[in-house]
């Protein structure tokens, strides 16, 4: 991506004369992703994104959330592992209102929020709606997890020839694995997947979380056949479909 589209490499200026464009700010996590990914994964797949996105729809990227709500065990589980860094709901919340304040009092009318990790959602919505409250609707805010505009039939050919155990356990799986393949390639270590295949999610969640709640080494479901070939799937997909979305939801 052109570093003229991210915000942090922009002048004052560069940003006064890119107020009419879509905005859009990343928001992933900080937290084990088994061992044979790195801690950034949701913000290093948040950023990507966002940046290709802002490719097609003639946007700037915001500096990316590299923090981010708490996982559930058998949705992540980071917590138990060393490394994981978790914010309480409330400033996840207090932030991206902040952010979003910012933009907006700069003039900003049309943003994106772009999410790569799932636990965050709730957060971010609340966050959209309290500053949305505040500011009267002024700017149209847009927010989606990069995984949910895919098509089925996308789905089923990122997994073909393999099974698609669930969007809860595709943690440091198929999907996050290839995506990473695609992006950040030198950072993926397949060498030292330990694959013992999908854990059975519990139906309930229960606190203290204790040792064991998730295999030792932090995987939830299998990586076996991740590909870059498939995050370029998922990618192509995910820019096609949000960049609809900001055409419709933006007026363009």
């Amino acid at each position: 991506m052109s570093s003229s589209r991210r915000m942090d490499h922009m002048t004052w200026p560069e940003i006064e004369a890119s107020k009419s464009k879509p905005v859009i700010v990343p928001i992933g996590s900080t937290e084990q992703h088994s061992q044979h990914l790195p801690l950034g994964v949701d913000a290093m797949i948040a950023s990507h994104v966002s940046e290709d996105l802002a490719e097609r729809i003639d946007g700037i990227v915001a500096p990316t959330m590299n923090y981010g709500y708490k996982s559930k065990p058998l949705s992540g589980g980071g917590p138990l592992f060393p490394g994981t860094i978790d914010m309480n709901g409330v400033t996840v919340i207090n932030q991206m209102h902040d952010v979003l304040g910012e933009l907006i009092a700069d003039g900003f009318t049309k943003i994106v929020v772009m999410n790569a990790h799932f636990e965050n959602e709730a957060f971010i919505i609340e966050a959209i709606d309290l500053i949305t409250r505040e500011t009267k609707g002024v700017a149209t805010i847009v927010e989606t997890n990069w995984w949910d505009p895919l098509p089925e039939n996308v789905v089923e050919q990122v997994f073909d020839g393999l099974v698609f155990p669930g969007w809860a356990l595709e943690h440091a799986a198929v999907t996050e694995t290839s995506l990473m393949m695609h992006y950040e390639p030198e950072l993926v270590h397949m060498d030292r997947v330990i694959d013992e295949g999908n854990v059975t999610p519990k139906a309930y969640v229960r606190y203290p979380v204790r040792k064991g709640d998730v295999p030792d080494y932090g995987g939830l479901a299998t990586p076996a056949g991740s590909s870059a070939e498939r995050g370029k799937l998922i990618v192509d997909a995910c820019i096609d479909a949000v960049a609809d979305i900001c055409a419709t939801e933006f007026g363009e």
